[in-house]
């Protein structure tokens, strides 16, 4: 006979069936999912009531929760029982194109070439630097491998070296909250110093005087950035000086240093809103100053050059931005005089000063261009690129004095490149480009192109692909769809050697390039926010009837997968067109947005209201209530589905994820497959080791990839 075990845990109750194989060969295993009780909590807002059965799984700190999150653990392991070798195989098959020992391209940053590099064998990365030429002794500066030891999560980030290169601050996570402590080592002797600065972003900035350190705070419930301290080396952290706070709860702060190293920034923004002051880096007990003082919905950024500061802004409708210049001791707007002008269609990004050249980073119908002109002269060119599906950006460039621009590019079938380019002759150096192990790729055995598919209203959708060359386009090949599409985010074209895993099974890889990034300029992104938000799902459904009606794909083959934000769009796909999907993966997904943004103690909530729209607003309120993925959630037929979360998440925290998926094991009218997959031991970004992530990426593969019966 079968027997029933039951767990009682207060009021959770979990039914699990138990076959004893052993002693009952004659009898089928049956798997159930947990069932979370439900208890009724009553959410009221403008007149009207919500009932959340769920609310009760917001508490980290209850055992019955993490009982709860266990069992669902639990009942994930038996459901890819089946799986765990085809896991373990791909795991082996990404980790073999990776070199294991592998080294990034050195830079120079006063006196010494700095790199990263990874040993074979090693999941973390050995920082160093060598003296004025690459064939001085290395000298280590962390070894993380050793720093991360008895430790299940550590990030070290941060890095930052004082200007006499005697002094090394950075910040250390041991917990996956994006919660820093900051320490200083001393490069001379590799001493560690005792300070310990806690609560940070774990980002600092050195004064000239090599002695005075500035860093940010969070708020240790909502860990929004919101002070700025000043550090003496030698003192306690309880010691330090305030120097500025936002109050705003709707802004975050930050601090950092000029290229030019002539003056310390202290930055504040909110989704829509910019403020900077400046404090000369020679003086750091000065005072700062402010540069331009916020105006709701003037967005800038600065730079200094010689006398002057070149500013990035969407003053007076730059919608796309425009570069301004102003003396450096007239900085308020009314000083700023036009250099480049607003254009309707270039994205002006970015800038990068050099002292002969100002090289511009744009955007043009999607593509990334990077322009290169002269300063004092009507000499201008852009770097040629020869597709519709590459990433180009510049890349580390600290010197002013140089000829030399340093960028990276790659495609969706041409691994990564470092490039550096001399302006004067044009002359271009491939410093190196990513190697793909294994000996079987050829990028030749790929296409990749750019489609625009209709969207309801009329709208052009772009979007990239990339399959390999034999594949039949008939409506049998399988297709992950892929997007995020908001915070106007862009996801470009990107090489991946992990993606080769599905694309040599047989799989069509779309990246949609959705309303709600950057990728066809600002107004892209304001047409996928605040109260038009729901272009964002339909333009992604809309691309998914297209590569059905262009037979690259059909409904029994068509994947989706987004995290974070673009969780959220999964979330809203799957209740509002579940049958053209066969399945979907959702990573730490946003799916609660009326409970979260109405609670206003959660990490980024606030910060949050100019992106998705404040739900004290009553009009605000209505709107997202109308796509929330959680609150959506209603009897009809889903797709299969992969959910994963981590439990110190802090970005979307792990009841989110928790709630939407107990929801629809109640709602849902299907037998189709639910897992869900919680990481008790990391955040946001999962897990933190260099290959311990590729695991991850291995358990979503084995999921996408059973499901069309090719688990080899």
């Amino acid at each position: 006979m079968k027997r029933l075990i039951l767990i009682f845990l207060g009021s959770l109750t979990f039914v699990s069936t138990n076959i004893i194989a052993q002693n009952h060969p004659h009898l089928k295993t049956e798997i159930y999912p947990p069932k979370a009780t439900k208890v009724a909590k009553e959410l009221k807002a403008h007149n009207q009531i919500r009932r959340d059965d769920y609310y009760w799984l917001n508490d980290r700190e209850n055992p019955e929760v993490i009982s709860y999150l266990n069992q669902e653990n639990d009942y994930n392991e038996q459901m890819t029982a089946h799986t765990k070798k085809f896991q373990e195989d791909l795991f082996e098959e990404m980790k073999s194109r990776i070199k294991e020992d592998d080294s990034s391209v050195p830079y120079k940053l006063n006196g010494y070439w700095y790199l990263t590099r990874f040993e074979k064998g090693k999941d973390y990365p050995i920082y160093s630097r060598k003296k004025e030429s690459l064939d001085a002794p290395e000298e280590i500066l962390f070894d993380v491998n050793k720093m991360a030891e008895g430790h299940d999560y550590y990030s070290l980030g941060g890095l930052n070296v004082s200007n006499d290169n005697k002094l090394i601050a950075f910040g250390v996570d041991t917990v996956s909250r994006r919660n820093y402590t900051i320490r200083i080592k001393n490069l001379e002797t590799g001493e560690i110093s005792k300070e310990k600065i806690e609560t940070t972003t774990g980002g600092s900035t050195w004064a000239n005087d090599n002695k005075t350190l500035y860093y940010t705070k969070k708020d240790k419930q909502t860990l929004r950035s919101n002070r700025i301290y000043k550090h003496h080396l030698g003192t306690k952290s309880k010691e330090d000086s305030l120097v500025f706070e936002e109050k705003d709860e709707t802004f975050n702060t930050y601090i950092y240093k000029s290229k030019s190293k002539k003056f310390l920034i202290l930055g504040s923004n909110s989704t829509l809103t910019s403020e900077f002051r400046i404090l000369e880096a020679d003086n750091p007990d000065g005072e700062f100053r402010l540069v331009q003082a916020r105006e709701r919905g003037l967005e800038y950024g600065i730079s200094h050059f010689e006398d002057s500061f070149y500013i990035l802004t969407n003053m007076d409708n730059a919608t796309n931005f425009k570069l301004m210049k102003t003396p450096i001791d007239k900085t308020s707007k009314e000083n700023w005089v036009e250099v480049i002008p607003h254009r309707l269609d270039y994205l002006l990004e970015d800038i990068d000063i050099f002292e002969h050249y100002l090289v511009i980073s744009e955007r043009h119908e999607g593509l990334n261009k990077i322009k290169i002109t002269k300063w004092h002269s009507d000499e201008n060119y852009y770097l040629p690129f020869d597709n519709e599906t590459y990433t180009a950006y510049t890349s580390i460039n600290p010197d002013f004095d140089t000829d030399i621009l340093r960028y990276t590019y790659n495609s969706l079938n041409n691994p990564t490149a470092v490039i550096d380019f001399n302006m004067a002759t044009k002359e271009k150096i491939v410093l190196k480009e990513q190697e793909v192990l294994g000996g079987n790729f050829n990028k030749d055995n790929y296409i990749t192109e750019r489609i625009w598919a209709t969207a309801t209203d009329g709208t052009k959708v772009p979007v990239s692909l990339v399959y390999r060359k034999d594949l039949p386009l008939d409506g049998t090949s399988p297709l992950l769809q892929y997007a995020y599409g908001s915070y106007g985010s862009t996801i470009d074209p990107y090489f991946s050697s992990v993606r080769l895993s599905l694309l040599d099974r047989g799989f069509i890889y779309a990246i949609t390039h959705i309303r709600g990034g950057e990728y066809l300029g600002r107004p892209w992104y304001e047409d996928g926010k605040l109260l038009k938000k729901k272009n964002t799902f339909t333009d992604f459904i809309d691309v998914s009837k297209y590569l059905i009606e262009k037979n690259y794909t059909s409904r029994d083959h068509l994947y989706a997968m987004g995290g974070s934000a673009g969780g959220l769009l999964m979330g809203a796909i799957v209740n509002m067109a579940p049958e053209l999907y066969n399945g979907i993966i959702a990573a730490v997904p946003f799916v609660d947005v009326v409970t979260t943004m109405l609670d206003d103690s959660i990490p980024l909530t606030t910060g949050e209201y100019d992106e998705w729209g404040n739900p004290n607003v009553e009009e605000y309120y209505n709107y997202m209530l109308s796509y929330s993925p959680y609150d959506n959630v209603k009897a009809q037929d889903y797709p299969n589905m992969l959910i994963t979360t981590g439990l110190h998440d802090s970005q979307v925290q792990y009841w989110e994820p928790a709630k939407w998926v107990a929801r629809l094991r109640e709602l849902k009218t299907d037998n189709n497959k639910l897992l869900f997959h919680i990481n008790m031991d990391a955040g946001h970004g999962g897990a933190s080791g260099r290959f311990e992530a590729l695991k991850e990426v291995a358990e979503e593969y084995a999921f996408l990839l059973d499901l069309e019966g090719i688990a080899r």
